[in-house]
């Protein structure tokens, strides 16, 4: 699995840094800017293969963890999605980018996500969208084998949906960035940005990426704006080797010394 996750981690890093994929990695910073700003408290998360690109920075929670399935300079956390070495209701927000487009397991990695989080913790679950013109044109490259594409598993937006009311949290909303892919020549590329900032500002469906952004509910605790009092403590914060993909999410073991922000 690291080896997949490595090539995977790599491939997608060289097609966000060319123009198409930069042009919408910037649409997405900025989209997710007020999201991050409504979460408070002590203990911020971000999961998926790209752990070079961290997305946390304008939130307003400082410590910030960057995981990952393989170590490398700047990842906090080595761990699999499906079996996160922390505790339960630790963790204020969860940022997960294209985490389940690539894994095997996805319904068993959101599980895990909504164990970590907080009552009333903030998911925000960053997707390739199917339906869209770029998810059109990821599927007939997927099937000629070419880059990232041949593991992408992406989850539709009503899949999604299903899933995060199966496993207690409430869908806030999904935004839609860029609808049309930058194709084209250099001509054509300010229009088409154009028109991509005209539906994002209405949040038109059809989007090349979606952000599904949902609390953890649960029962009989009301929602508050922020958190106060003594943090919670985590534990696993040093480098782990990655979970099994089969293996089922368990509750950590309790470590000598643990770590708290």
């Amino acid at each position: 699995m690291t080896r997949e996750f490595s090539e995977i981690s790599q491939q997608l890093e060289t097609w966000y840094a060319r123009d198409g994929g930069a042009f919408l990695y910037a649409a997405l910073r900025e989209r997710l800017r007020p999201l991050l700003d409504v979460a408070f408290g002590y203990h911020t998360l971000q999961l998926g293969p790209l752990p070079f690109r961290s997305l946390l920075g304008p939130s307003p929670i400082n410590h910030r963890i960057l995981a990952g399935e393989e170590r490398a300079d700047g990842v906090d956390l080595v761990c699999h999605c499906g079996e996160l070495p922390l505790e339960s209701d630790s963790v204020d927000m969860v940022v997960a980018l294209h985490t389940l487009d690539f894994c095997a397991t996805p319904h068993q990695c959101l599980r895990e996500m909504q164990r970590v989080l907080t009552p009333h913790g903030h998911l925000l679950v960053v997707g390739f969208n199917p339906a869209s013109l770029l998810g059109v044109s990821q599927r007939a490259r997927g099937l000629l084998r070419r880059g990232p594409w041949r593991a992408l598993r992406p989850v539709s937006q009503g899949r999604l949906t299903d899933w995060l009311h199966l496993v207690g949290c409430e869908l806030e909303q999904f935004h839609h960035i860029c609808p049309l892919p930058l194709w084209g020549g250099e001509k054509l590329r300010p229009t088409v940005g154009r028109l991509d900032g005209w539906a994002m500002r209405r949040n038109l469906p059809g989007g090349s990426l979606y952000i599904a952004h949902a609390i953890k509910e649960v029962p009989n605790i009301r929602r508050t704006a922020e958190r106060r009092g003594v943090p919670r403590r985590l534990i696993g914060l040093v480098p782990k080797p990655a979970a099994s993909p089969g293996g089922m999410p368990r509750q950590p073991r309790r470590q000598g010394s643990d770590i708290a922000a």
